[in-house]
């Protein structure tokens, strides 16, 4: 991965987060710092603790309270959860300006912009933040044109078969 670059992994294919997170144990084996956010996925308690057995070369968060995955959730809990995605973004901001990491990774980040949770704009100013040092890979099954203009690097990850 180039010095700074942003990266897009989307489409309907699985694998996605495994890119990202075989990037992730990359950067951390080379002795670079490394923060996941994740959006959309549910808090599933054991894969959060498994997750956590990583740091501190790997620091993982979910902003979302719910174990349960967003799409099964009903409007009540989406607006409780929304607010918490929110609260996630503006924390990868805080991460970006301070340049606390040399890679950040905001898996499934696509799909909230997807559910209208946020807007591309939104987004692209959070990405617009970031220092010269770090770089950044999302994820997601859906992109917006402007974030792929944004982007070094695109892989569009589709089934065969």
């Amino acid at each position: 991965m180039e010095k700074g670059s942003i990266q897009i992994y989307y489409g309907a294919g699985r694998g996605k987060t495994d890119a990202a997170l075989g990037n992730a144990l990359m950067a951390a084996s080379e002795h670079k710092s490394v923060i996941v956010i994740q959006f959309l996925k549910g808090k599933t308690k054991d894969q959060m603790e498994y997750m956590q057995r990583l740091e501190p070369e790997i620091k993982f968060f979910c902003f979302e309270k719910s174990e349960d995955y967003y799409e099964d959730l009903s409007d009540e809990k989406k607006a409780e959860e929304e607010l918490n995605m929110k609260n996630g973004l503006n924390f990868a901001k805080k991460v970006l300006v301070t340049g606390e990491c040399n890679l950040l990774v905001l898996d499934e980040i696509l799909g909230v912009i997807d559910e209208g949770i946020v807007s591309p704009e939104e987004l692209k100013m959070v990405l617009d933040s970031k220092t010269e040092d770090t770089s950044i890979i999302m994820t997601g099954r859906c992109l917006d044109a402007a974030l792929h203009n944004m982007a070094d690097e695109v892989y569009n990850i589709a089934p065969e078969k």
